[in-house]
């Protein structure tokens, strides 16, 4: 690992883009640096899948959980051993973000159900809707009441660990924020996801299923960015 003056982020990779899109706007490790206006030099990546091995969690200064297209109830090694980390650092008081899969892992981890979502994929920039427990919640209090994000899943989370509260809810899905403890929070919407990333994915998921082109294709064309989302990223990294 390399020196720092001071503890480094470290943001725990749990997959990565497609070719197509990684080509074009760079892979997920990439997104969360431009999206959360990270400081490359502040930041270790741990690769997951790869095999990279976590130091303990008095090393960093926070963490942060990329998304994934492993699915969490495959319980693969890496991400068992991640959801174990996890336990720790939360012990020990370490700030942490999860997006996606993250969301999904922190939940797992904390003895929450994640699994299918009944109604199936969860897709495109889509409105979120503040619960009345974000009116006393340090991060969301001067948030507006609903706001839009880029959201691309078909697992979520079923039932919520015990302790944790839901902030925040979409049409499909009513835990797309989560409070775990006082500097853990996590979102099932990908504030690292920008317009163009959302309209890139658009069009690789019409081309894998050309049956479903014409759906696609139609929410490709209301795809935007989402900087009501992106700045729970932002506000999080700053804050530590």
């Amino acid at each position: 690992m390399a020196e720092f003056e001071a503890k480094p982020l470290v943001i725990l990779q749990t997959g990565d883009a497609p070719d197509v899109i990684r080509h074009q706007h760079g892979g997920f490790t990439d997104m969360f640096l431009q999206q959360g206006d990270i400081d490359p030099s502040s930041v270790v990546i741990v690769n997951l899948p790869a095999g990279e091995q976590l130091l303990s969690p008095e090393h960093y200064r926070g963490a942060v959980i990329t998304g994934s297209a492993a699915m969490v109830t495959e319980l693969l090694p890496w991400s068992e051993y991640a959801a174990m980390w996890l336990r720790d650092a939360i012990g020990m008081g370490l700030p942490i973000f999860g997006a996606c899969y993250g969301h999904q892992l922190l939940a797992h981890a904390l003895g929450g159900e994640v699994g299918y979502h009944p109604e199936g994929l969860e897709i495109g920039t889509l409105e979120i809707e503040l619960l009345p427990e974000a009116q006393q919640d340090p991060a969301l209090q001067n948030y507006p009441p609903r706001f839009y994000a880029n959201l691309i899943h078909s697992q979520s989370v079923l039932r919520l660990p015990e302790g944790a509260v839901a902030l925040a809810r979409s049409q499909q899905d009513p835990h797309q924020i989560i409070r775990y403890r006082d500097n853990v929070i996590s979102t099932q919407f990908h504030p690292e996801f920008n317009g163009p990333v959302m309209h890139c994915y658009m069009s690789w998921i019409a081309e894998l299923e050309p049956q479903n082109e014409a759906k696609y294709l139609d929410i490709q064309r209301r795809t935007s960015n989402t900087p009501v989302s992106q700045s729970l990223l932002r506000e999080f990294v700053r804050g530590l």
